[in-house]
């Protein structure tokens, strides 16, 4: 019987040389992507499907593109300065006016009765004072009457009591009897002195009462007068010439004092009223100039008046034409208006896009050199106009940004373009 053969192991590393192999492998594929983890968010991307911009180093032009409205250069509003009833309308809407043109007519009976009583009124003032004046001229002659009876007793008296001094001298008279003369003398004589200063006072009288009468009639004049300028005011006339633009009255419809009866145009001129974003409302000032584009030419239009107040977001200004104007202008034709806001200079510039609305201009997707990504990084935006920002800061001149919103790409750090 021969002997058994002894059978040889195999080293256990050539029995699991695959296992170890496959170890090795993975233990490289781990620390590679250890080397090179990236734990920023990432999202790919069509390159198709977004916008792609080149930072240029450019001239940049400071102007907004706003809308202008062709207004008149005045309007005079029409406000009832009388009361009444429409009775006719002389002139429509759209018509042209003269200085003086009746546009339409009211009427007032409460008015008109106010008139006829004022006249009465005057008229019965003005007996009054004939009267007043012809009982004063009467009691005036009467004074004067009498002032010239006491006079002419004053001279009897004093020749009387004169004489009788004599004769009591020479003693034919009594002491009583000279008493009596000499009284009567100086009675006399006080009572024209009374009589001569009330005739005085009472002339100075009438001349002041008759004065007062007429100052008061002449007040009732001037009212009266007033009165019946209220009542030519009743026909409401155009005050300037001009474009009667809105009559707002109908007829029979009953017009209050200071009502808005309507607007007259002057058409020797027109302005642009511009309506300006409020962000822009520290940079806007007055004399800033704009080229206005009408048909094709452009005008040059400079700012005359800024309304400060704010109104959903935006405020007014008015521009008037500098030189040239249009022809053929119409009330509430638009045009476009580049606003110049300050100096043109070289600068960084990426064409405007709605990844503004995404980031507020703060941060943007810049593409790296290899073209295959883009990554987030923080920029500075200053001016704008409607084509261009400026940058100050974050960007140089000839890379890539993405413009387009950034809506769709979430909150990533960084894009995979494919």
């Amino acid at each position: 019987m021969g002997m058994d053969k002894k059978i040889q192991k195999k080293p256990w590393i050539k029995k699991n040389l695959i296992y170890v192999i496959l170890s090795m492998l993975l233990l490289i594929f781990i620390f590679y992507n250890l080397i090179n983890y990236d734990d920023s968010s990432t999202l790919h991307v069509a390159k198709d499907k977004i916008s792609i911009v080149t930072v240029k180093n450019e001239v940049f032009k400071d102007y907004i593109a706003v809308t202008g409205t062709v207004e008149p250069i005045q309007t005079i509003y029409l406000d009832a300065t009388e009361g009444g009833r429409v009775e006719r309308i002389f002139i429509e809407e759209g018509t042209k006016v003269k200085k003086g043109d009746a546009i339409l007519a009211l009427s007032n009976d409460k008015l008109v009765l106010e008139i006829s009583n004022n006249e009465a009124q005057v008229e019965r003032a003005i007996n009054d004072l004939e009267q007043t004046r012809i009982n004063l001229q009467n009691q005036n002659i009467s004074n004067k009457n009498r002032l010239n009876a006491l006079y002419y007793d004053l001279i009897q008296f004093k020749r009387d009591y004169k004489n009788n001094e004599e004769l009591f001298k020479g003693g034919y008279i009594s002491e009583e009897e000279l008493a009596v003369s000499r009284e009567n003398y100086e009675r006399n004589s006080k009572e024209y002195k009374l009589l001569k200063e009330k005739t005085i006072q009472d002339s100075i009288f009438r001349l002041h009462r008759i004065s007062s009468s007429r100052k008061s009639i002449n007040r009732m004049h001037k009212n009266l007068d007033l009165t019946r300028k209220r009542l030519e005011k009743l026909t409401l006339k155009s005050p300037i010439n001009g474009e009667l633009a809105s009559l707002n009255p109908k007829i029979g419809e009953v017009i209050n004092y200071g009502i808005r009866i309507g607007t007259i145009n002057i058409l020797d001129s027109y302005k642009l009223k511009v309506d300006v974003d409020e962000f822009y409302i520290s940079r806007v000032y007055k004399g800033f100039k704009g080229n206005c584009d009408f048909s094709g030419k452009l005008f040059l239009a400079k700012i005359s008046k800024i309304y400060p107040e704010v109104i959903e977001g935006k405020f007014a200004v008015d521009m008037t034409f500098e030189e040239e104007r249009p022809s053929d202008l119409r009330i509430g034709q638009t045009t476009r208006i580049g606003l110049e806001l300050g100096e043109s200079k070289e600068a960084l510039l990426i064409p405007k896009g709605g990844f503004y609305q995404s980031t507020g201009g703060q941060w943007v997707y810049v593409i790296d050199t290899s073209g295959t990504q883009a990554v987030k990084r923080n920029i500075s935006i200053g001016r704008r106009n409607p084509k261009y920002y400026e940058v100050l800061g974050g960007l140089n001149k000839g890379e890539q940004v993405i413009t387009s919103s950034y809506d769709s790409f979430g909150d990533m750090d960084k894009i995979i373009l494919k």
